[in-house]
C-alpha cells in the first residue's frame, strides 16, 4: 500500500483531533453552564435559609465573564474557573491503566474547570498578594463523562471516570462537596517566629491596602496536613 503523503497525513490530524478537541471543547463549556446554574441554585436556596444573625455574614453569587463563576460563603470565596484549552494526560496517568480509555484513546482528551478558594476579604480590600489554593479539578471528557483531582472527598467521591455523567444531579453533587470543604478548612496562623519581621514599606502598604500575603495557610504547610492531600 502507498504510503501517505504529508498532506493527506496532515488532513488526517486535523481531522481526528481538532475535530476531536472541539467536541470536548463544546462539552466543558455546555458543563460549564450546568455548573454555573448549580451554582445559582444553590446560592438561592442558601439564601432562602440563610438567617443572618451578623451583617457581616452574607452569600453572594457573581458570574465574572464567560468562563469564571464565584461563589461567596461568608469568609470564603469559591472561583469555578473554565480553561479555554483541551489536555491529554501523560501516559502514566492511572487513567490510561483503564478498560474505558483502552477501549477509546480519545476519552482522555479533556477540558478543565479549575476550583479554588479564597478569603473572601482578599477581594473585598484588593489585597493582590493573598494566596488561593487550587482544591480541585473536574476534567470532561468527549462523552460528558468526568472525574474530578482534588483534597479530601474530591479525590475519591468522583473518580468513576467510566460512569460518572456531567449532569445536574452530578454538578449539585460536587458543589456541595466543595462547599463543604472550604468552609471547614480553617484559617491558620503562622508560626510567630516567622512574622516577627516587618519592612517599614511593607507596614505603609499594609495601612493604605492591607497587601500583607494572606491564606488559609498562609503559606505554611502543618504536619497535621498530611491527610487532607
Amino acid at each position: 500500500m502507498e504510503e501517505k503523503s504529508s498532506r493527506e497525513k496532515i488532513h488526517a490530524l486535523i481531522e481526528e483531533k481538532a475535530f476531536l478537541k472541539q467536541k470536548v471543547y463544546r462539552n466543558t463549556h455546555h458543563s460549564f453552564s450546568t455548573l454555573n446554574d448549580g451554582v445559582k441554585e444553590i446560592y438561592h436556596e442558601l439564601h432562602k435559609k440563610f438567617h443572618q444573625p451578623d451583617k457581616g455574614v452574607f452569600l453572594e453569587y457573581k458570574k465574572h465573564g464567560e468562563f469564571e463563576v464565584r461563589l461567596k460563603i461568608a469568609g470564603d470565596t469559591i472561583v469555578f474557573m473554565m480553561h479555554t484549552n483541551i489536555f491529554d494526560f501523560e501516559k502514566s496517568h492511572p487513567i490510561y491503566k483503564t478498560s474505558y480509555i483502552s477501549e477509546d484513546p480519545h476519552r482522555a482528551y479533556c477540558g478543565i474547570i479549575n476550583v479554588y478558594n479564597f478569603l473572601s476579604d482578599s477581594f473585598k480590600y484588593n489585597r493582590v498578594n493573598d494566596l488561593g489554593y487550587l482544591i480541585g479539578r473536574i476534567f470532561i471528557n468527549k462523552d460528558n463523562h468526568f472525574f474530578v483531582e482534588g483534597k479530601r472527598q474530591l479525590s475519591f467521591l468522583y473518580n468513576d471516570f467510566a460512569a460518572n455523567e456531567f449532569n445536574k444531579e452530578s454538578v449539585a453533587a460536587v458543589i456541595e462537596s466543595v462547599i463543604l470543604y472550604c468552609v471547614g478548612f480553617d484559617l491558620l496562623t503562622p508560626p510567630f517566629t516567622e512574622v516577627t519581621e516587618v519592612r517599614v514599606s511593607e507596614m505603609e502598604e499594609a495601612s493604605q491596602n492591607m497587601k500583607v500575603s494572606t491564606g488559609k495557610r498562609l503559606g505554611f504547610k502543618f504536619s497535621s496536613e498530611d491527610d487532607i492531600t
